[in-house]
């Protein structure tokens, strides 16, 4: 059952924010006067990550599944939230931010295959249950 579409999904996910910490953005994060937001910014990048990958292997017990992927989509919206907020304080929109707005893209990216994983996961639960009652 690993090679259900969520799946992808959560791995292309995975990907992503393990990417954001190769870019501008979290650079700039972590060159912040406030050493917390850096360590909350990577801290909510990583558990998004690892969240994501872990769920993955949970396709036996589909709700689980649910529930796991719905952390890991608060901790990518905190994620991003913080990501935002760091792109708003450096100022200059214009020509100047492409890397770092590209950084939250990248973020963005990532909760819409949270949030499309999770459509999917509970699709197959549908379909397993109307299964069920045709038994």
């Amino acid at each position: 059952m690993i090679q259900r579409i969520q799946t992808i999904f959560l791995a292309l996910a995975a990907i992503l924010n393990c990417a954001v910490f190769f870019t501008p953005l979290y650079r700039h994060t972590m060159n912040d006067p406030s050493a917390w937001i850096g360590v909350s910014f990577a801290i909510f990048l990583t558990g998004a990550m690892l969240i994501s990958f872990v769920a993955i292997f949970l396709y036996g017990n589909r709700p689980n599944q649910i529930k796991w992927v719905k952390a890991a989509s608060y901790l990518q919206i905190a994620a991003l939230a913080m990501g935002v907020g760091v792109l708003f304080t450096l100022g200059g929109f214009g020509t100047y931010l492409w890397r770092e707005l590209g950084s939250v893209g990248l973020l963005v990216i990532s909760l819409v295959l949270l949030w499309a994983s999770i459509r999917f996961i509970r699709k197959d639960e549908e379909l397993v249950k109307s299964m069920d009652r045709i038994r």
